[in-house]
């Protein structure tokens, strides 16, 4: 993290806010609030990850993301889990967030923005060209937030995804 980076979050939350990478222990604490953000896009029927794939994925040979443990005083506040991905456009890879939680006690204090402002530093850092994500179209709340940082909705494009038994349907094609 550049100094001015820590400066920028030092002015948001100065000692009460510590975001550090996750680490093993974490598991547990992460599973739990991975729920919680479910719960509250009503999707917690679409949650099947389990302790084991997150350890796996995060901390495994090859791991597949990285992630973020967000302490507010010393409590477990929320986490982010963001990854590599690669645009052809700019030749360089992007910062792809796939989560930031914060849970509801901890909001209002600055802490998400702090975390959008630690990953741009880190997708500066590692010549990134991009910094994305998704939002849920009835959010409009995370909308506004976004906007307030800089960020812009893109009007046309949409998302596409294949799994479960469409992903292996596919793959047994080949």
């Amino acid at each position: 993290m550049t100094s001015d980076t820590k400066t920028a979050l030092n002015s948001i939350c100065p000692d009460e806010l510590e975001i550090r990478p996750a680490q093993k222990q974490d598991i547990p604490q992460i599973m739990h609030m991975i729920r919680e953000l479910a719960e509250y896009e009503n999707l917690l029927h679409e949650v099947v990850a389990t302790e084991d794939d997150l350890l796996y994925s995060l901390f495994g040979e090859k791991p597949a993301a990285e992630a973020l443990m967000l302490n507010w005083q010393g409590e477990p506040a929320g986490y982010g889990i963001f990854f590599h991905n690669f645009s052809t456009f700019l030749g360089r890879p992007g910062l792809y967030v796939e989560d930031i939680y914060v849970r509801p006690q901890f909001r209002r204090k600055g802490i998400a923005r702090a975390v959008f402002i630690h990953l741009a530093g880190l997708a500066v850092q590692r010549r990134c060209g991009r910094l994305e994500w998704s939002v849920l179209d009835w959010n409009e709340l995370g909308k506004g937030f976004y906007r307030s940082l800089g960020a812009d909705l893109l009007p046309d494009w949409r998302i596409m995804r294949v799994t479960g038994r469409a992903l292996s349907d596919l793959a047994a094609i080949g």
